[in-house]
C-alpha cells in the first residue's frame, strides 16, 4: 500500500472544491510540514547517520537486485538459497502463490521505478531496454488478475511515469517513445476478459494467451474472489485510461468498485473477505483490514486523490467509521462478522494489516496509527520479523515471514507525519534484522519460521518493489531524490503514478452514487487535513506518550500505576480480582463480578455460553483492566488444557479400485477408542449404519459386521455412536458432518470428545470427516458399491501395482503455508461441560452453527463449575465436541510430507473424478494461503 501524498490539503485554507491536483499536492505538503513539529520528541539522528543508513539500503538493494539479474533473470523471481531463477512449471508447485508468476520477468518489471527512486538512472535505462527486448506478455499461463495488475501493469505504468519524467529532464531516456505504456496497454486488454461477469467483478485468474473459459485457457470456472482482488484495480486501470485515452479500463474498474459498495452490509457498512462474482453473495462474512480486504480500503482513498471523485472519499470515510467502530480495538485490529460486528471473527491478526497505520496517517487519524504501529513494532522486537499471523496475546500463529514491506511503509508515513526520530530508529532496526537474519550469499531469503530463523528459498518481487523504496525514502533528504516524490501517488505495490493524471482525459462520468445507498454524517467528511497544531498538541512528547503504555504490551507486563492502585485497593480491604481458575459459571457472585468487569454472557443457539468483554461497559478503568486480564487468563488456561489434549490429525485413505490409495482425506481424531498413532492402521470396507445417526441400537448389524461404519453427526454424543456401532460388530467408525457443504478448507478439523464418562470400553478407532470429504466416500459407494478404506495416523504408500498408472499430483509443496482462513471471536470465551475437553471452534459465524445437538454442545449447568475454556487464542470455545487442530496441521505438514491431505486420481475414474477434481482444487487453495495480499 501507500502514497507519498494524501487526500486533503493542509490546514483550513484549501477550499472544499479546490482543483484535484492542488488538493493532492497540498496533501503531500501536509505530511511534510508536520516534520518540524516533532524533532523535540526524541534525540534527533544526525544527517551523517541517516546518510550512512541510506547508503546501507542502497547496498542491500544492489545485493538483491544484482543477484536476481546474475542468477535468475529472465525468470520471474530469484531463489536465493539455490542461486537460480524460479520458472513456473520447472519448480514444484506452490499453489496459489505461483499465480503471480507469468514468465514475464516479474522482479525486473516490479523493480523499475525503485531504480529511479534510488537514483540508479543508468541501471533503470538498461532495465527498460531489457524489458522491451525480452519480456513476452503472450504466454500460455494462468495468472492472478490481482497480482498481475498491481505488480506487472503497475510496474509498467510506474516505469513509464518516471521514464517520461527523466526524458523531460533531458539527460536520460531520450530515446524513449512510450514503449512501456504500449506494453501496459497490451496487458490491460489481456486482463479485460476477466470482467466478463454479470456483476462486473473480475474472475480471479486469467490465461494471458487464451483468456477465460476456452478449453485451452484452463480457467474461468471460479465463482469466488476476494474483496481486495476485485477492489484493487482502479488506480492502475484509471491511470492506463488517463495515459492512453482508452476509457474502457477505468470504466471496468469503477464498475467493480461500485458493485462492492452496493454489496456492503448496510447496517454495519462493512464488507466481507470473499464474494461470489456472479451473484454478489458474500462467501466469507468476516471483515477486517488485513488479507483479502486491505487494499480495497486503500484504493478508495487513493482513487479520490488521483481521480478527484468525491464519492470515493465518501465511501472510504463511511467504511473507516465502521472500522474504527467495530474492528479497531486499540492497539489491535480484529476481524468481526459483517452482520454482527460486535462479535469478533478471529483471535489473531495477519501481517498485511501492518499497512493500516500508514493509511490512517493519510486519513489524518494519527493517534490510532501510532498505537497500532507501536504494537506491531513490539511484536517485531520479540520475533525479529512480523509473523504472517500472530494472536491477540502476541504469540506466533503462522510463523512464516516472506519479507513483507507493509510495516516499513507505515514507518515511513509516520515519520513523514510526525518527524519523530523514533521512527528512524525503527527503520534502523528493520535494516539490521534484514542483514542479520535474512541476508544470504545470493540475496535475501524469506523466513520459513521466525521462531527458529529457518529460511525459505524465495525472494518475492515485492521485496524489491517496496521494501527498499520505503527504507531509502525514510532516511533520504529531499535533495537525495532526483525528482519530487510529492508529485506522485504510490499504488499498493509502491509504484508511482503522477498526480497530474487527475486532470487528464477526464471522460468518465463522476456521478456521485454514494448518497443513494446511505445517509451520511457530514461531520465524517473533512476535506482538508487537520492542522498540525490540532494533530500534535503543544507537547513535543505527544507521540511518545501514546507509545509508552504499549512498550510492554507484548510481554503483558502490567503498568506500574495500575499495580499500585490495586495494591492500595487490596490493603484497604477490597477483594482481589476474580481469577479465571476460580471462576464458576453457576456462582451468582462471580457473574456479578464479570458484569462489573464489562464481561457479559451470551447464550448461543447451539447451546454454548460465550463470554464477551467490552471494556467500555466496565464499572471503572481498573475493572476494565481486571476484565482484560481475566479474559487473558481464560485463554492461557484453555491453551494449557488444549495442549494436554491435542492429538494429531488422521487420514482416511480410499484403497479400493479405482482409487488405489490416491485419495487421502484428512480426518479429525477422537479422544477415545483405538489410538491409530500407537496401533496398526485399520483397513476395511465401509457400510452405512441404520439409523444413520447411530444414536440407538443398529437395525442392520449384519451390514456393518466386520466393516467400518459410516454414521452421521448429530442427536447424541460421539461416544454413544461409537458404542452402538461397536456392539453391532463394526471394526471402526467414520462420523460425517451433518452440516451440508462443510469442508476442512473452510473450517478447522474436529477432535471428537467423550461424553464425560469412562470411555475405556470403546476399543475401535473413530474418525471425523466434514460433509464435503464424507460425500466423496458416499459418492464412491453409489458408483462402485464396494469401497475399502484405510484408517491410519498418516497416509500410507499406495498399491505398488498401480505405480505404472498416472502419478498423483503434489499440491502440498508448501504445506507450511497452511491456510487457516477463519478463526473465532476475539475477546470471547465459550463455555460448556468441563468434563468434556471440547471444540475450539473456528467457525466464522458461531451464531449460525448447526442446531444444538447433545454431541455439539452442552449448556452450562450446576455441575459445570470451573468450565474448561478451550483456546484459539483470544476466544475460547468449549462445546463438548472438538479441539482446534489447525496449529497441529501446520506443524505436521512441515515435517510429514507423506501425510498431506492431497487428493489425486486416475483419468479413468468417471464420474467420481469430477467430484475429486473440485475437492482437489479446494484443498490446494486451503493449503496455499500465502500469496501476497491474499
Amino acid at each position: 500500500m501507500s502514497e507519498a501524498g494524501g487526500g486533503r490539503g493542509c490546514g483550513s485554507s484549501v477550499p472544499q472544491r479546490a482543483p484535484w491536483s492542488l488538493v493532492a499536492a497540498t496533501a503531500a505538503f501536509c505530511l511534510v510540514s508536520a516534520t518540524s513539529v516533532w524533532t523535540a520528541g526524541a534525540a534527533p539522528m544526525s544527517r551523517e547517520e541517516r546518510q550512512k543508513l541510506g547508503n546501507q539500503v542502497l547496498e542491500m538493494f544492489d545485493h538483491a537486485y544484482g543477484n536476481y539479474m546474475e542468477h535468475a533473470y529472465p525468470a520471474d523471481e530469484l531463489m536465493p538459497l539455490t542461486c537460480r531463477g524460479r520458472v513456473r512449471g520447472q519448480e514444484p508447485s506452490r499453489g496459489d502463490v505461483d499465480d503471480a508468476l507469468g514468465k514475464f520477468s516479474l522482479t525486473l518489471i516490479d523493480s523499475l521505478d525503485t531504480l529511479v527512486v534510488l537514483n540508479k538512472t543508468k541501471e533503470f535505462e538498461d532495465a527498460v531496454r531489457k524489458v522491451l527486448r525480452d519480456v513476452n506478455l503472450d504466454n500460455d499461463v494462468v495468472v492472478s488478475v490481482f497480482e498481475t495488475n498491481i505488480r506487472v501493469l503497475g510496474g509498467l505504468l510506474g516505469g513509464h511515469s518516471l521514464a517520461i519524467m527523466l526524458k523531460e529532464k533531458g539527460e536520460y531516456m531520450q530515446w524513449y517513445n512510450d514503449e512501456l505504456l504500449q506494453m501496459a496497454k497490451q496487458l490491460g486488454y489481456k486482463l479485460l476478459p476477466a470482467f466478463n461477469t454479470t456483476s462486473g467483478l473480475p474472475y480471479p485468474r486469467i490465461n494471458l494467451k487464451f483468456g477465460i473459459r476456452k478449453p485451452e485457457a484452463r480457467t474461468g470456472t471460479e465463482t469466488d474472489t476476494c474483496t481486495a482482488c476485485a477492489g484493487t484495480l482502479i488506480l492502475e486501470f484509471a491511470a492506463l485510461s488517463r495515459f492512453t485515452g482508452a476509457t474502457i479500463f477505468e470504466e471496468y474498474a469503477r464498475k467493480a468498485l461500485d458493485f462492492l459498495w452496493e454489496k456492503r452490509q448496510r447496517s454495519s457498512n462493512l464488507v466481507g473477505v470473499t464474494i461470489n462474482i456472479h451473484t454478489g453473495d458474500w462467501v466469507r462474512k468476516d471483515s477486517g483490514v488485513g488479507a483479502g480486504i486491505d487494499s480495497y480500503y486503500e484504493y478508495l482513498l487513493k482513487a479520490y486523490v488521483l481521480l478527484g471523485d468525491d464519492s470515493f472519499l465518501e465511501r472510504f470515510n463511511t467504511h473507516y467509521d465502521a472500522i474504527m467502530r467495530y474492528i479497531s480495538q486499540p492497539p489491535l485490529l480484529l476481524d468481526v462478522h459483517i452482520h454482527k460486528p460486535m462479535l469478533n471473527a478471529r483471535t489473531w491478526m495477519d501481517a498485511l494489516l501492518a499497512f493500516f497505520p500508514g493509511l490512517q496517517v493519510l486519513k489524518g487519524d494519527i493517534r490510532p496509527a501510532i498505537e497500532t504501529h507501536e504494537m506491531l513494532y513490539q511484536v517485531i522486537k520479540k520475533h525479529n520479523f512480523l509473523p504472517e499471523a500472530f494472536t491477540t496475546d502476541f504469540r506466533v500463529h503462522w510463523a512464516q515471514h516472506p519479507l513483507r514491506p507493509e510495516f516499513a511503509e507505515s514507518t515511513y508515513f509516520l515519520y513523514k507525519a510526525t518527524g519523530d526520530p523514533y521512527y528512524l530508529e525503527v527503520g534502523k532496526t528493520l535494516i539490521e534484522n534484514l542483514n542479520k537474519y535474512a541476508r544470504v550469499p545470493c540475496g535475501f531469503a524469506a523466513m520459513k519460521d521466525v521462531r527458529t530463523g529457518s529460511h525459505e528459498d524465495r525472494m518475492d518481487s515485492f521485496f524489491l518493489a517496496e521494501m527498499f523504496k520505503y527504507l531509502y525514502l525514510l532516511f533520504a533528504d529531499k535533495e537525495d531524490i532526483i525528482f519530487d516524490i510529492e508529485d506522485y501517488i504510490f499504488t499498493t505495490e509502491a509504484h508511482l503514478l503522477p498526480l497530474w493524471l487527475s486532470t487528464t482525459n477526464q471522460s468518465i462520468s463522476k456521478k456521485n452514487t454514494t448518497s443513494e445507498y446511505t445517509e451520511l454524517d457530514d461531520s465524517n467528511f473533512d476535506w482538508t487535513c487537520p492542522n498540525t497544531q490540532i494533530l500534535f498538541p503543544n507537547d513535543p512528547l505527544y507521540a511518545q506518550s501514546i507509545r509508552e503504555p504499549l512498550k510492554n504490551v507484548v510481554d503483558k507486563s502490567c503498568p506500574r500505576g495500575i499495580i499500585r492502585v490495586r495494591e492500595e485497593s487490596f490493603r484497604s480491604g477490597a477483594k482481589p480480582p476474580l481469577r479465571a481458575r476460580d471462576f464458576m459459571a453457576t456462582n451468582p457472585e462471580h457473574l456479578e463480578i464479570l458484569k462489573k468487569m464489562g464481561v457479559s454472557l451470551i447464550h448461543l443457539k447451539d447451546g454454548r455460553v460465550q463470554l464477551v468483554q467490552h471494556a467500555i461497559q466496565a464499572a471503572s478503568s481498573i475493572d476494565a483492566e481486571d476484565g482484560l486480564r481475566f479474559m487473558q487468563e481464560m485463554i492461557e488456561l484453555s491453551s494449557q488444557q488444549q495442549k494436554e489434549q491435542q492429538l494429531p490429525p488422521r487420514a482416511v485413505q480410499i484403497v479400493s479400485h479405482p482409487f488405489f490409495g490416491r485419495v487421502v482425506l484428512t480426518a479429525g481424531p477422537a479422544q477415545f477408542g483405538l489410538d491409530l498413532s500407537k496401533h496398526k492402521e485399520t483397513r476395511g470396507f465401509v457400510a452405512s449404519s441404520k439409523p444413520y445417526n447411530g444414536c440407538s441400537e443398529l437395525t442392520n448389524p449384519e451390514a456393518v459386521m466386520g466393516k467400518i461404519a459410516l454414521i452421521q453427526r448429530g442427536q447424541c454424543m460421539f461416544a454413544e455412536k461409537a458404542r452402538n456401532i461397536q456392539n453391532a460388530g463394526a471394526i471402526g467408525g467414520i462420523v460425517i458432518d451433518d452440516n451440508e457443504g462443510s469442508s476442512s478448507d473452510t473450517a478447522p478439523l474436529f477432535q471428537m470428545a467423550g461424553d464425560g464418562k469412562d470411555t475405556d470400553d470403546i476399543k475401535i478407532p473413530m474418525l471425523f470427516l466434514f460433509s464435503k470429504e464424507g460425500s466423496i466416500i458416499l459418492d464412491a459407494i453409489r458408483e462402485y458399491e464396494e469401497v475399502e478404506v484405510l484408517l491410519s495416523d498418516k497416509a500410507k504408500d499406495r498399491d505398488p501395482d498401480t505405480d505404472s498408472e498416472e502419478q498423483p499430483s503434489s499440491e502440498n509443496d508448501s504445506q507450511d503455508q497452511s491456510a487457516e482462513q477463519i478463526a473465532p471471536s476475539s475477546q470471547e470465551v465459550d463455555l460448556v461441560d468441563q468434563e468434556s475437553p471440547e471444540e475450539s471452534s473456528l467457525n466464522s459465524e458461531p451464531e449460525s452453527s448447526s442446531p444444538a445437538d447433545t454431541d455439539n454442545a452442552a449448556s452450562v449447568s450446576a455441575s459445570e463449575q470451573n468450565s474448561n475454556p478451550m483456546e484459539n487464542h483470544e476466544t475460547t470455545s468449549l462445546d463438548g465436541e472438538c479441539t482446534d487442530l489447525d496449529n497441529q496441521l501446520q506443524e505436521q505438514s512441515e515435517t510429514e510430507e507423506d501425510s498431506n491431505p492431497n487428493v489425486s486420481w486416475g483419468k479413468k475414474v468417471q464420474p467420481i473424478d469430477s467430484i475429486l477434481a473440485d475437492w482437489n482444487e479446494d484443498i490446494e487453495a486451503f493449503e496455499m494461503m500465502e500469496k501476497d495480499e491474499l
